[in-house]
């Protein structure tokens, strides 16, 4: 059986985060490791509670976060990103663990645009945000997108082959664009999504949520940019 690790950053998800670690099918992760970038709620201990085992990272960033589970897990096969606020739906982690286990893809994405929604569970504007960074990376990389969604999965040794630098929003493109670029097989499936618990860091704020575009545009861009210039060396 392959060694799946589920990495999950926490923000004050306290509500939340024991739903989450409680829906992920038991038979599923070796470890369950959530960061914690900069709680100042019980969501650390409630992590623990349900045997997860909590790091920190003092950085903030959803980027410093995903970075910093990476650098704690037990060499696995497998790294599944998930969220902590119960927008996802955990149970359908073999969903997009199980093609990268029979050797069928490298990275699979969960896309939240193919499956079905609970009514404004995503805001116009992240609908629009993911409409515009799909036709970039299909203009820059060739690769056909959904969406940049926060559920899915990777073997590690690609995962660590991609070498990501970004350190705030701009890691969902990173992700993508790198592993476009570097040929992997990419998966879509349909997954279902739901309002999270509380208050979204990005969606729900829509200074945040240009912000974050802004990030996610420039760093297609710049990859795009530099896989050219590779090329031509």
């Amino acid at each position: 059986m392959s060694k799946v690790s589920v990495i999950i950053p926490i923000l004050n998800e306290e509500a939340s985060i024991g739903k989450v670690i409680d829906a992920i099918p038991k038979n599923l992760p070796s470890e369950i490791i959530c960061v914690d970038n900069g709680c100042t709620d019980r969501s650390p201990e409630i992590a623990q509670s349900k045997g997860a085992r909590v790091v920190v990272e003092h950085r903030k960033g959803y980027g410093a976060a995903m970075w910093a589970g990476i650098q704690a897990v037990s060499n696995p096969d497998t790294v599944v990103f998930l969220d902590g606020d119960y927008s996802d739906y955990p149970e359908e982690m073999p969903l997009l663990v199980d093609p990268i286990a029979r050797g069928e893809a490298d990275m699979v994405v969960g896309s939240r645009l193919l499956g079905k929604r609970e009514p404004g569970a995503l805001p116009p504007h992240s609908v629009i945000g993911n409409w515009i960074a799909s036709r970039m990376l299909r203009l820059f990389f060739g690769v056909r997108c959904t969406d940049l969604g926060p559920f899915n999965a990777i073997a590690y040794d690609k995962l660590l082959a991609l070498d990501m630098q970004d350190r705030r929003f701009g890691w969902p493109m990173e992700l993508w664009a790198k592993a476009a670029a570097k040929g992997y097989r990419i998966l879509e499936v349909p997954v279902r999504y739901r309002r999270r618990i509380g208050k979204s860091k990005i969606t729900g704020n829509l200074l945040n949520s240009c912000r974050a575009g802004w990030m996610i545009t420039s760093t297609c861009v710049r990859i795009a940019l530099c896989e050219k210039l590779l090329r031509r060396r």
